[in-house]
């Protein structure tokens, strides 16, 4: 691609050299520093037209008549011209990397890198942003190892980009103090929601909408055996144990995050059974709403049923292929998906 334009531009040269000279195929000369100036800095943008003009010439030499002048002020006009809209591209690129390093920084704040493996717990993720060329969006997860167990949170907050980003950072600094300092999963509830409340009501959303967040809670004793699950109002994660699956839902659903002030904050534990290599999927609503083109939505239970016994990290690259393909690489939420397995033993 880089020597597109050179390719170009001998391919011009052979043909206004080798065809009849009434079809001046040389008038399109001034076509290769444009091209250039798409993926070349200034100084080659420039020597490039400096060499369609020195063509230009030459070809006058052989073919009289091909109204030389005018062309090669075409091509000095257009060169003048791409030297600058290469400068342009070039310092816009410049301040796209800058953003995007700033960008990767926000994202090590939502979402730091998490241990592959505590102890027998072996832990995978997933994240895809909805919003075009952004890499962090309202869809948040976190892991730490606690004195009280393995403890993840994962939630989506109500709307996409960067207005949800601040919200989500919110409530995962929450998360990463109250998981180590509170006995219970209830307390850290509470603490959530009080912190989603404070930022709701230091960075009001715009629109008459609320602000909320879905959040599922998950606190696995380092023994294993069992799991216990604080739901607030997410989708209900799924375990797959030798091809059979079960949804974990929640006997009471507990409130979303920053509305227990107005329905009440009264949080429910639920506790299951969880084996030695059972499989958990924990993930948010934009896995199990993804649309293919006829607007059906991505099968995700039955999809979950036919996966052979296979590690976190192979899961979840399946779930991102079948997903894309399935949406047609169209996303219009962000998804986030962690995956969790108990091994028999510790490495």
């Amino acid at each position: 691609m880089r020597l597109s334009p050179v390719i170009l531009t001998v391919v011009i040269a052979s043909l206004a050299y080798t065809t009849p000279p009434d079809m001046a195929f040389s008038r399109l000369l001034p076509a290769a520093p444009a091209l250039a100036a798409a993926m070349w800095p200034v100084l080659p943008t420039v020597l490039l037209g400096t060499v369609c003009l020195l063509l230009m010439i030459g070809l006058s030499l052989v073919f009289p008549d091909l109204g030389t002048w005018w062309t090669a002020a075409g091509i000095i006009a257009v060169t003048v011209a791409a030297a600058y809209g290469s400068h342009v591209r070039l310092k816009r690129e410049r301040t796209l990397f800058q953003v995007r390093l700033v960008a990767d920084a926000a994202q090590q704040v939502v979402l730091s890198p998490m241990p592959r493996r505590i102890g027998r717990i072996e832990i995978e993720s997933l994240y895809l942003a909805a919003a075009a060329e952004a890499r962090i969006g309202g869809d948040f997860y976190e892991v730490v190892d606690t004195p009280y167990g393995v403890r993840l949170l994962i939630g989506d907050v109500r709307g996409k980009g960067l207005p949800a980003v601040g919200a989500a950072a919110a409530i995962v600094n929450a998360f990463r103090e109250a998981a180590y300092g509170e006995t219970g999963l209830v307390s850290v509830a509470r603490r959530l929601d009080a912190s989603s409340t404070r930022y709701n009501a230091a960075f009001p959303p715009e629109g008459p909408m609320e602000r909320f967040a879905t959040a599922l809670l998950v606190e696995i004793p380092h023994e294993g055996g069992r799991i216990d699950i604080l739901n607030c109002g997410h989708p209900p994660p799924l375990i797959l144990n030798r091809g059979k699956l079960r949804v974990l839902d929640p006997a009471s659903p507990s409130p979303l995050l920053s509305l227990a002030e107005l329905i009440g904050d009264q949080y429910s534990v639920d506790t299951f059974d969880f084996a030695t290599d059972d499989v958990l999927l924990l993930y948010t609503d934009g896995i199990a709403e993804a649309r293919a083109r006829d607007g059906e939505f991505f099968p995700l239970t039955a999809w979950m049923s036919r996966q052979p016994a296979a590690p976190p990290r192979e899961l979840l690259t399946a779930l991102h292929r079948d997903l894309l393909r399935y949406s047609r690489g169209r996303l219009d939420d962000d998804i986030a998906a962690l995956a969790v397995r108990l091994c028999e033993q510790q490495p």
